[in-house]
């Protein structure tokens, strides 16, 4: 198979996250949360994989006719945000004004930051809270906190978007990798598990997706808290 050819079906498993999305919006309209949640969990999955895979087949150089980048953003505000908002205002969980405010908030916040050209660091990190909405989520079906503290979750994250916070990518952030990659793997287990019981009240699930959605939200901002110290030697 030629280099050309390899990018180009990098770029067509990029694409798969679209097909996962609007099974996923179906499952949603018909208020089958857990299969909604599980069809994001699978994109969820093909978005770990493929930017690993255009990086290691060159797809800049050997396909640059489509955009894999693009391709990208257009999926994961798909995923990422404009889905799982509408679960949380269709769900019940936010009644009333408190869900129009919820899914206002966060797609245009969301869209704001897609297009924003500095959400990268240096490190490959996030600068700001990088959207993971369908993350977020997740968690609060699995909790099912009061509303009202949901709302406060909402718009603290929508701030945190625009703020310089750093959030890590558990992929390309080296520090910590060795950490960070095995945490995101196991929270995609327990995302996986909290929706195939239908967000059981007394599944072990919750636990592990508590726990390590706590270490990826805030592993960055304690980064960012205790730099690294460079080499004295300047090398």
């Amino acid at each position: 198979m030629t280099p050309a050819l390899k990018a180009l079906f990098v770029h067509l498993f990029t694409a798969t996250g679209a097909v996962f999305a609007m099974l996923a919006m179906l499952a949603a309209v018909n208020g089958k949360w857990s299969l909604m949640f599980l069809w994001l969990v699978v994109a969820f999955v093909v978005d770990g994989i493929d930017g690993p895979l255009a990086r290691r087949y060159h797809v800049k150089t050997h396909a640059p006719q489509i955009d894999g980048v693009l391709l990208d953003l257009i999926i994961d505000y798909l995923t990422y945000v404009f889905i799982p908002a509408y679960a949380l205002f269709k769900s019940g969980l936010l009644p009333g004004w408190t869900g129009w405010i919820a899914i206002i908030v966060i797609t245009f916040a969301s869209a704001i930051y897609f297009a924003d050209t500095r959400m990268k660091t240096k490190d490959n990190s996030f600068s700001g809270f990088p959207a993971c909405w369908n993350m977020v989520v997740i968690v609060l079906f699995a909790v099912k906190p009061e509303f009202w503290t949901i709302l406060i979750i909402v718009c603290a994250f929508a701030v945190a978007m625009f703020t310089p916070l750093k959030f890590i990518h558990p992929v390309r952030t080296a520090r910590w990798r060795a950490l960070s990659l095995p945490v995101a793997l196991a929270w995609t287990f327990f995302a996986g598990w909290a929706a195939w019981v239908n967000f059981h009240p007394q599944s072990w699930a919750h636990w592990g997706l508590v726990a390590t959605s706590l270490y990826l939200v805030f592993a960055g901002i304690v980064q960012q808290a205790f730099p690294e110290r460079r080499d004295v030697t300047g090398g």
